[in-house]
């Protein structure tokens, strides 16, 4: 199975930190992922820009309308993500444990729709891409 790792931040919280404190924990969760990935588990990790670079689309009414940001009501922020391969849920709550982020926010741990079941249920071929 795949899961989602959602990382979200206070960044309150990170900003508190020393430069030196923050890219120590920095370097250990780069390095904990490299481990990850080299073992087959991690697939791809990214971190976000900042929110201030977010826009969010919203339409309704068939009007399109595009806002600055996040607006989110909630001081934790999506900062980054990763997605794994864990044989369950319980496991992949053991791979998000490794991670730092979780004492500066929290990490949301959601497991990936079979897309090539949805796209049989509505009819469609099975793709070599989904």
């Amino acid at each position: 199975m795949q899961f989602l790792l959602l990382i979200y931040i206070d960044e309150g919280l990170l900003q508190a930190l020393p430069a030196d404190e923050y890219d120590t924990l920095m370097r250990g969760c780069l390095r904990h992922a490299d481990e990850l990935q080299a073992q087959g588990t991690l697939v791809l990790a990214q971190q976000l820009e900042p929110v201030s670079q977010a826009r969010t689309l919203r339409t309704r009414q068939a009007q399109a309308r595009i806002t600055d940001g996040p607006f989110a009501e909630t001081r934790e922020l999506l900062a980054g993500f990763n997605l794994i391969n864990a044989a369950d849920h319980d496991e992949a709550m053991r791979i998000a444990q490794g991670f730092p982020w979780s004492r500066y926010g929290s990490i949301e741990v959601r497991p990936l729709a079979n897309m090539d079941a949805e796209r049989q249920r509505v009819g469609l071929a099975v793709t070599a891409t989904t």
